[in-house]
């Protein structure tokens, strides 16, 4: 091939290659310096638009665990005030077994009656005042609780909890609880038998509600922890590979950049025989 001095094609190779290897060196050290394979969408279209879709997948599973946790929460919340309410009632049926008795007298029972009034006001007020967040548990107020437990938007994605009825002092029958006279204290054994069923129908619903998530919790870090490596494979940078490709993208830009010099000294050389 002749020499030229308007066009230079050997310096034209080298700017092309010394412009492949700059773009392989940049494309390798952002791969590093984010530790993501695709740093732009043209790497892998369709690569990106699956790991994006993963990655959505992924945050809306990781709150539905929060919501579960809150569910949990919220169980334990219920079942603890629960656990107070039948301590409560099982020391209103021990007064009204002790009043029952000709061993004490209308004097004796007039005490007694003063501790189960209290107590009757402090079931009460456990019932009306035990929340979580601004939502009432025990009152009857709230029948239903929804918890969001998945990342869609069906319903097979909602937990639902009825709450079985309400453990006020007029539901239970306890408001106007009375160890006043023997009859009154029988009567009392009667009322706090079937007060406590409920309460334990109640406890029982919060338990099995704790037990459920529990399970939706252990199924979401499953899930969770899959996504995260199918995400994984697709979006990060593999650190050995693109470290190689950085060492291999230098020296081939260094050599580039000295053929480039030398293409450009051509002309000159043409311009001696002139």
């Amino acid at each position: 091939m002749g020499m030229r001095i308007s066009t230079n094609l050997a310096s034209m190779s080298a700017q092309r290659s010394l412009d492949a290897q700059t773009k392989r060196q940049q494309h390798a050290s952002q791969a590093l310096s984010s530790g993501q394979r695709i740093v732009k969408a043209s790497d892998d279209p369709a690569g990106l638009a699956i790991a994006e879709n993963m990655k959505s997948e992924l945050r809306s599973s990781q709150q539905a665990r929060s919501n579960a946790f809150n569910a949990i929460s919220t169980s334990q919340v219920g079942e603890g005030a629960l656990s107070e309410v039948t301590n409560l009632i099982t020391r209103l049926r021990e007064l009204g077994v002790q009043s029952a008795s000709d061993t004490v007298g209308d004097k004796e029972r007039a005490f007694l009656q003063q501790e189960t009034k209290s107590i009757s006001q402090e079931i009460d007020r456990i019932a009306k005042t035990t929340k979580f967040g601004n939502k009432n548990l025990l009152d009857g107020s709230n029948p239903e609780f929804d918890f969001h437990v998945g990342s869609g938007s069906g319903k097979e994605n909602v937990v639902t909890h009825k709450v079985e009825g309400s453990v006020t002092a007029s539901e239970l029958d306890l408001e106007s609880a009375s160890v006043s006279s023997k009859s009154d204290a029988i009567s009392l054994i009667a009322t706090t038998d079937k007060a406590l069923d409920q309460v334990t129908k109640m406890r029982s619903g919060f338990g099995s509600l704790q037990s459920r998530m529990e399970s939706v919790v252990n199924t979401l870090d499953i899930k969770n922890e899959n996504l995260a490596a199918a995400r994984s494979r697709i979006m990060d940078a593999d650190v050995a590979k693109e470290a190689s490709e950085l060492a291999s993208a230098n020296v081939l830009q260094s050599a580039a950049s000295s053929v480039l010099a030398q293409a450009n000294t051509q002309p000159n050389l043409a311009m001696k025989l002139l």
